[in-house]
């Protein structure tokens, strides 16, 4: 794995990624720093990635929803969410940026490729050359979690008690999540402590980020 060559974003706007294991408590990372800017006034948009139109397509959910494969090569999907990824950024988020928005995106490119590495496509070339046309985040956060504290969180949601879940596909995500945030200048944010704490490093960071626009 080498490092993600993104483009700067020359935009007024600021964008803040939030990537991490399912039930690595990143959505409440987010909720709670929305809150927070609001109050201050700030103009604030959250997105997701992928979008709807690859988190409903069948491919899609083949491999979220079950342990049977064989239809589909993993990388098809790969280059389905990266193609995603880049139209959404470059089409749904830089326009937010460039009005002086402040977007916070629940997932961002480094999933993708944390899962093309985590399933062993680990020669692939062209996850690097999309991320060319990728916006590089103003700050980039890595929630992190022990798995089996992760997946407990996951199975405490009604709608995803039963869930099918790979866990030995959690572990080694973990692992790329830990890379990818050394080799990208992320932020790790440790999950497994009181909240306040975790949060505090969120905060910090954005506040160092902002601190010179205003």
């Amino acid at each position: 794995m080498i490092k993600l060559d993104m483009r700067p974003n020359r935009t007024r706007g600021k964008l803040i990624t939030f990537c991490g294991l399912d039930g690595c408590g990143k959505t409440t990372m987010l909720n709670r720093l929305r809150a927070d800017l609001e109050k201050e006034q700030y103009k604030v948009s959250v997105t997701k990635q992928p979008t709807d139109f690859v988190r409903n397509s069948r491919i899609f959910r083949t491999y979220m929803d079950s342990p049977n494969h064989d239809e589909y090569d993993y990388r098809s999907l790969s280059l389905l969410a990266a193609s995603d990824r880049l139209q959404h950024t470059n089409k749904i988020i830089e326009p937010m940026l460039e009005s002086g928005q402040i977007v916070l995106s629940d997932r961002y490119f480094y999933s993708c490729l944390a899962n093309l590495m985590a399933r062993g496509y680990r020669d692939d070339k062209w996850i690097y050359e999309v991320a060319q046309s990728v916006i590089e985040p103003d700050a980039a956060f890595f929630f992190d979690l022990p798995v089996p504290e992760a997946i407990e969180r996951v199975r405490k949601r009604p709608a995803e008690k039963y869930r099918f879940i790979d866990i030995e596909l959690q572990y080694r995500l973990r692992e790329e999540y830990i890379q990818i945030c050394k080799l990208n200048n992320g932020v790790f944010v440790a999950t497994d402590v009181p909240e306040d704490e975790s949060y505090k490093i969120v905060i910090n960071k954005v506040r160092e980020v902002l601190k010179n626009d205003r």
